[in-house]
Formats: structure tokens, C-alpha cells, sequence
């Protein structure tokens, strides 16, 4: 009888210490809060995403090893140097990277495309949440159609930063979009122009297509045929997650992750998403997941980009700059020049 006792006590235990824990702060914003920052909500610049063939895909496919090739770009974190709910700027940009990654056939120098550019400068969201699934590539369209783009890490690194956030060092520093935010460099020489300047001219990547897509075979599809997407997740589940496939269903989504393919258990037959999150390669299986079909609400809503312009050296498109940015520091001061910033010839 002690022992019956025992036993209920634990898990009533357990069960109260469940019940007590709070669900994860979402990352994500309402529709109305979309809408109203001048989103689309799901929206999608052409429909190609429906004429994709309908070709048959294997039961196991992932970028990270395609035909012993591995497209996929680096597992990068968010939580670093001080919080910040960027998920949204994260996973858009890395399924970018990736297909940019593809487009060059996996040769030459790896891009990273840079977040801080897009929490300084995106509108689609800041630290304290994103937009709309797509409203990053919507942002990245709007300024590829003005000759510019979302430039790169090397000159504008992530400092989980935005002019919102209070977290760690962020109060004491600006982050409006301003030429220092969008690509700078910093040179101590005075002959090669002072300390640090804003760069009118930087190396940036554009796309040419964006859209939405929701559903096992149009996820599918789209991954088999031009690349890994972004899509919403139901990250709670995942707060303590270490390996193996996640099952649960799904509650409600509050993160967003990039999906570069899927996998089946040969043991038990269960077939899965291979997800990257932004979380750190500590996270997860280095920073990777797996979670069954139809679980976490993982496809519900899912969103692709097509690469556009990118700057690269087989590409014979830079503008070489010097060591300090004098010969391609920004000097125009009002908004109109700034919308104008361009790093192609």
C-alpha cells in the first residue's frame, strides 16, 4: 500500500511540475501585427511552386548529403551574445544560403548571408519576434528590385541585437538603419579613411521569387527540386530535446526553422523531417532535429526563396574595397541614397 502510495505521489509530482512549467515565449506575430508593419500575410510574389514536376521522390533525401555533397550551410545560434528571438531572420536567411550554396554547386567560399542586416533594416520583425513566414523574403524582394540586397556576414555580424531590445549590451548601442548598420568596415589608419565607415558598396545577395506553401507533398516537392525552406514550428517540445524523432503533435507554433530534407527509421519505419535550427550546434543532434510527419505542426506553413543576383568571385562582380572603406564609404545622408546602396557593378 506504502509503495501504491509512493508511486501516485510521484506522479502527481511530476505532473504538477508539467502543468507549472511555462510554454516557451513565441517568436512569432500576429497577423494583424504583420499587416500592419506592411506585410502580406502568407504571400507569394508567383505561383511556381505549383508547377514544379511531379516527380517521385525517395523515402530518404537531405541537402546535407546529396549524392555525397553537402549543400547545406553552417548551424548557426540565435541565443548569442544575449538573447534574441530571431528565429524568423535565421532560418529564412540559411535556406537562402543553402540554395545559393546549390546554385554554385557547393565550389568557392561559403556565404553567409547576414542577419544583423536584416534586424537592423528589415522592418519584417526584431528581436522580440518576427512577421509573417515570408515577410523577410518579401523585404530582400523589395530591396532587390531597388539594385541592392542583403548583404553579407563579414560586414555586418550578428550581435543579437535590435533597436527594441533591451538584452545585455543592446540598449547601449544604435541599431537603426543606417549605412554603419547596413555593411561597414572599421580601420584605425587615418589615411584609409578613420575609424569606421558605413559602405555604399558591399558584397549583398538578391532573390527573384518567393512564395508559401503548406502540406507533406508540396514541401516535398519543393525541397526535392530547388532547395531547403523555412518553415513554422511548434518549438515548445523541443526546449529539452537532445536526439531521436519527436512525435508529439504540436500545440501551437511560436518558432521557425529551416527543413533540408527527410529521412525513414529503419527500425521502425517512421518517416521524418531533418530540421536545422538556430539554437547552436550544443542543441539537438549539432543543431539538427528530426520530427515525424504531421508532428510539431511543422507543415502548416513553409516558405521558399529563388537566389537572384549574389556576389561571388567566379561571378566577377565585386568592387574592391580597401583595407579601411575610403573608396567605398557611404557618404549621402538622406534615405532615398541609403534605399540606393548597391554593390554590383
Amino acid at each position: 500500500m506504502k509503495t501504491r502510495l509512493c508511486i501516485l505521489a510521484i506522479i502527481l509530482a511530476l505532473s504538477t511540475l508539467s502543468l507549472s512549467r511555462k510554454r516557451r515565449k513565441s517568436e512569432l506575430l500576429r497577423r494583424t501585427e504583420v499587416e500592419a508593419l506592411g506585410f502580406v500575410w502568407r504571400g507569394n510574389h508567383t505561383n511556381s511552386h505549383d508547377l514544379l514536376p511531379n516527380d517521385p521522390v525517395p523515402d530518404s533525401f537531405s541537402w546535407c548529403n546529396k549524392d555525397g555533397v553537402d549543400y547545406c550551410t553552417i548551424s548557426r545560434n540565435q541565443h548569442i551574445p544575449q538573447y534574441c528571438g530571431s528565429c524568423w531572420a535565421f532560418s529564412t536567411t540559411s535556406a537562402l544560403a543553402d540554395r545559393i550554396k546549390i546554385a554554385r554547386k557547393a565550389k568557392g567560399p561559403e556565404i553567409m548571408l547576414s542577419v544583423q542586416h536584416l534586424l537592423n533594416c528589415g522592418t519584417a520583425g526584431s528581436c522580440q519576434g518576427g512577421g509573417a513566414l515570408d515577410a523577410p523574403y518579401q523585404w530582400i524582394k523589395k530591396i532587390s528590385e531597388k539594385g541592392s540586397g542583403i548583404s553579407y556576414e563579414s560586414s555586418q555580424p550578428y550581435l543579437a541585437c535590435s533597436k527594441d531590445s533591451k538584452e545585455g549590451f543592446c540598449g547601449q548601442v544604435n541599431f537603426s538603419c543606417k549605412p554603419l548598420n547596413v555593411a561597414r568596415t572599421c580601420g584605425d589608419f587615418k589615411k584609409e579613411g578613420g575609424p569606421c565607415v558605413g559602405l555604399k558598396y558591399y558584397p549583398n545577395a538578391t532573390i527573384s521569387d518567393y512564395g508559401t506553401i503548406s502540406g507533406k507533398d508540396a514541401m516535398m516537392k519543393e525541397i526535392y527540386a530547388r532547395g531547403p525552406i523555412a518553415c513554422e514550428i511548434d518549438a515548445d517540445p523541443l526546449v529539452d530535446y537532445e536526439q531521436g524523432i519527436v512525435t508529439e503533435k504540436g500545440k501551437e507554433v511560436d518558432h521557425v526553422v529551416s527543413v533540408v530534407g527527410w529521412g525513414k527509421d529503419d527500425k521502425t519505419g517512421t518517416q521524418y523531417w531533418i530540421g536545422r535550427n538556430s539554437w547552436g550546434e550544443y542543441w539537438g543532434e549539432m543543431g539538427y532535429f528530426r520530427v515525424a510527419f504531421g508532428s510539431l505542426l511543422i507543415e502548416d506553413s513553409c516558405t521558399w526563396a529563388v537566389p537572384g543576383d549574389f556576389t561571388a568571385p567566379e561571378r566577377n562582380n565585386q568592387f574592391h574595397c580597401h583595407e579601411g572603406g575610403d573608396n567605398c564609404k557611404f557618404k549621402g545622408s538622406n534615405e532615398e541614397e541609403l534605399e540606393r546602396l548597391v554593390f554590383l557593378k
